[in-house]
């Protein structure tokens, strides 16, 4: 990841890139600068940025943890977009705590669920500039997020997996709970 132009991507018909993943600001040095560019050549090229946010630092035991965790990711969003934030509109956010990727245990269900809803509201607080509901934007969880988790997460759209979509039968249980959790469309109830 990180290393094929959007432009041909596009030429692909990809429709949605992952932009600043842990590991790519780790091993390769991206900073928010690079990742920002990474962000508007995606959205030009007419490819939705997944862009993956989240805190260093486990807090999640703290009263003001979540908080601090979700200025922290807002703060990384708002550089991402360049203060642009009719382009936010256009994201994916992947919240990914640094401290939970690979490790034996995701995030507690509730931290999450404080962190994302304080992100929201955060970016709610923008939707005037971008012209659209910034407080509904998609926001997936990832970060050792595994099978039994997503149905626990209030407020998080889906999950973005890692290690575990690699097993199959884990990979189907993880799609499993979330087609329980879609309501069917009404067409379909009556067959």
């Amino acid at each position: 990841t990180g290393e094929v132009s959007p432009s041909f991507l596009a030429e692909l018909g990809v429709r949605f890139v992952e932009i600043g993943h842990a590991e790519r600001r780790r091993h390769f040095g991206e900073d928010n600068t690079m990742i920002a560019r990474k962000v508007r050549a995606a959205d030009d090229a007419g490819i939705t940025p997944l862009l993956c946010v989240g805190e260093e630092t486990r807090d999640e035991r703290s009263a003001t943890g979540a908080g601090r965790a979700a200025a922290f990711v807002h703060q990384q969003i708002a550089e991402a977009v360049g203060g642009d934030w009719s382009l936010a509109s256009r994201l994916v956010v992947a919240y990914e705590p640094v401290w939970a990727i690979g490790a034996a245990e995701h995030a507690g269900a509730r931290y999450v669920a404080a962190v994302v809803g304080s992100l929201r509201r955060l970016l709610a607080a923008h939707s005037h500039e971008a012209g659209s509901a910034l407080g509904e934007l998609p926001v997936i969880y990832g970060g050792s997020a595994k099978p039994g988790l997503l149905p626990a997460l209030d407020g998080v759209s889906g999950l973005f997996l890692g290690r575990f979509a690699h097993d199959a039968e884990n990979f189907g249980k993880v799609l499993d709970e979330a087609l329980s959790m879609t309501a069917l469309p009404e067409a379909l109830q009556r067959t």
